[in-house]
Parts: structure tokens; sequence; C-alpha cells
């Protein structure tokens, strides 16, 4: 069985396969109101990036670790997708729709982590 931090580093190299940018995690698991432990959000700079990171992440997780989503969403414009592994929700925006949502901001008081980008 995959452990959290494996689901982690599996979906982290996903978005990297991709060249996702701006990875952040957002560690949830000390905060009752929550509805994951951790959120994984990234970015791509277009529709389609977004689409293909999100892509990548769902067969990286498949491949590597025999994980399937229990659900996704944000496919019909592919400006936010979401992806539910249950504990772990992964996010992959367009910059702009980031910044309007800013889970980041709204999650404040939960420990956060920014994964640098690769280049």
């Amino acid at each position: 069985m995959t452990n959290k931090h494996d689901i982690i580093n599996l979906v982290t190299e996903g978005i990297q396969d991709r060249k996702g940018r701006k990875i952040t995690r957002i560690d949830l698991s000390g905060l009752e109101s929550a509805a994951a432990s951790n959120f994984i959000i990234c970015e791509g700079s277009s529709t389609m990036q977004v689409s293909a990171i999100a892509d990548n992440i769902r067969e990286h997780l498949l491949k590597e670790g025999g994980i399937k989503p229990y659900n996704y969403d944000g496919y019909q414009n592919s400006q936010w997708i979401v992806i539910d592994y249950g504990d772990i929700m992964v996010h992959v925006f367009l910059p702009e729709i980031r910044q309007r949502y800013n889970l980041e901001e709204l999650w404040s008081d939960a420990v956060v982590e920014e994964i640098p980008d690769l280049d």
C-alpha cells in the first residue's frame, strides 16, 4: 500500500513532468474543517497545459502506484481541474484563476510548503 508521502511525491513528479509551476503543498491535517489532509496546488500556462498536467498526474499515479482518483472535475474548460485522491486533493490552475480563488490564503492557518520549480 502506498502511503500519503509517496502519493504526494508521485503527484509532484507528475506535475513536474509536464512543466507545471509554482507547486504548493498545504498540510491541512491539523484543521478539523478541512475536506482533505493535503492540498497540492500548481499552475499551467494554458488550458492545454492544465489538462496535460492533470492527465499526467492521473497516469503517473496509476502507473507508478496503481492509484486511481476517487473523482476529478474541471476538464470542461480546463481553467481549474481538481483531482480527488481522498486525503489528498490536487488543484491544477491557470494562473489568473489560481489568483482569484487564492487557496493558499484561504487556508493560511495551515502549514504551507512551496516546492521549487525545476528550472
